[in-house]
């Protein structure tokens, strides 16, 4: 497939950056910025020159940290389920792509992000990705290793090569070229890789940097402090006072992995939350795709109460809303208890308040409360870090780098930009997404257009 005939746009793009060039060198020239790129005129320069081979005084110095790319159809960012995803239903429509992760591997937080326990907390026929079902002996609950070796399987019968250790540094869409055009860094060897591309997906998840709060004092603890995607077990803590702050399935299944293991635990919950059994929450979601969800959400809550009793008077109140319908409105996911509450019942686990401050080992509690420890873990989540290297994608995300429009209409932004796996709807979200983008670009005039030019 020839270079030019796959988007029909080669001639317009070098245009288009000649006139960036006559106008940037207007501008004073800038140093490298910390993340290595060139910055200002030096960068458009170089983005002339790499993209149409005129060279100027900076290309002696510079083009040989450029490798040429061809333009390509799609180019997705990401390489975790939502990447790969998307990449299999480009694949089934024949549609090409090229997939860049900045990692050394797909989905690095199951890989190397993820605690020793964990297993999927919906059932498998709620996680499977568009095209490939899990083996038929599959448990219905997904341990994080057989997760894993379903993408690894999943990569292979798709043939899907992403270009590993590659983090885009800047993408931009230019009118006039009718194009995204990205700057990307090779990690390994520092090399700047420039892509074109006609349609851009986001998939670089809602899980991509670590959220830990601002807390007064943090800096004076003396213990260790980490985020759960560091938590690999409980069994380094033993005897330990380890306070758990966040109480989301993460932090839920970590304080229960801590006191099993012997440490003295204790859990920050600050809002509510629902708790609910694997099985009702399975029953749940097989429920909603006949029945009104405030119907099952009422028949959820009523069983949530009965297993459990009114866990108030432990410290866990309930939200006002049912569990499916919070999640559909705010994306937040009811616990799915895993033998923590039997452990707080006991005691063995102690719900406690919010933090007011910390003074070295000593946390202290907006109900005047303290108590010392050793160590912290913040299972406080993540946020998207889109926004960082995304330059004009107002059209669909928001200042937190997350969808604007509500689901099921967030995957679709303007200029031929998508995103999957952003709308907190777990892997049956992905699947949605993937296949929503991969139809819409195949409908597109901008596609009907390229290929009719490469026939």
């Amino acid at each position: 497939m020839r270079t030019a005939g796959l988007l029909g746009y080669s001639q317009g793009a070098r245009a288009r950056y000649k006139q960036l060039v006559v106008n940037k060198r207007s501008q004073p020239r800038t140093a490298p910025d910390a993340s290595g790129l060139l910055a200002g005129r030096d960068k458009e320069d170089v983005c002339y020159a790499a993209a149409t081979g005129v060279g100027s005084g900076l290309a002696s110095v510079s083009l040989s940290s450029f490798s040429m790319e061809d333009n390509t159809m799609v180019l997705i960012v990401g390489a975790g389920p939502a990447g790969l995803a998307t990449a299999a239903c480009l694949t089934q429509l024949s549609i090409p792509y090229v997939i860049v992760e900045r990692e050394d591997c797909s989905a690095s937080l199951w890989r190397k992000r993820a605690y020793d326990r964990l297993k999927l907390h919906l059932a498998k026929e709620f996680c499977e990705l568009p095209h490939m079902s899990y083996p038929a002996d599959a448990p219905t609950y997904i341990p994080k290793d057989q997760f894993v070796r379903y993408l690894d399987e999943y990569i292979d019968h798709f043939n899907i090569r992403p270009k590993y250790c590659t983090s885009i540094e800047s993408c931009k869409y230019d009118e006039g070229a009718k194009c995204w055009f990205s700057l990307a860094r090779n990690m390994n060897t520092s090399t700047i890789v420039k892509y074109t591309a006609r349609f851009l997906v986001v998939a670089s998840g809602e899980n991509s940097a670590e959220n830990i709060p601002i807390i007064q004092g943090l800096d004076s603890f003396h213990g260790e402090v980490i985020h759960s995607s560091r938590y690999k077990s409980g069994a380094t803590y033993c005897g330990q006072n380890v306070l758990v702050v966040g109480c989301g399935n993460s932090g839920m299944e970590i304080a229960y992995d801590l006191a099993s293991h012997g440490a003295h635990t204790s859990i920050v919950i600050r809002s509510p939350v629902h708790v609910m059994t694997k099985e009702l929450i399975r029953l749940g979601m097989t429920l909603v795709q006949y029945l009104p969800v405030n119907m099952v959400d009422t028949v959820l809550v009523t069983m949530s109460n009965f297993v459990f009793g009114d866990l108030s008077r432990h410290g866990i109140a309930r939200p006002k809303k049912g569990p499916l319908l919070l999640k559909s409105e705010t994306g937040r996911s009811a616990v799915i208890d895993v033998g923590t509450v039997r452990l707080i019942k006991q005691g063995m686990i102690k719900v406690l308040g919010s933090i007011s401050r910390i003074k070295g080992n000593t946390v202290e509690f907006k109900d005047l409360n303290e108590s010392s420890f050793d160590a912290i873990v913040f299972a406080t989540g993540y946020r998207s870090t889109a926004n960082i290297w995304l330059k004009n994608g107002e059209s669909m995300l928001n200042d937190d780098g997350l969808p604007r429009k509500i689901f099921p209409n967030h995957w679709k932004g303007a200029n031929g930009l998508y995103c999957a796996g952003l709308a907190k709807r777990g892997l049956a979200g992905i699947a949605m997404d993937a296949k929503s983008i991969a139809k819409d670009i195949l409908g597109t005039e901008a596609y009907c257009c390229v290929n009719t030019a490469d026939l």
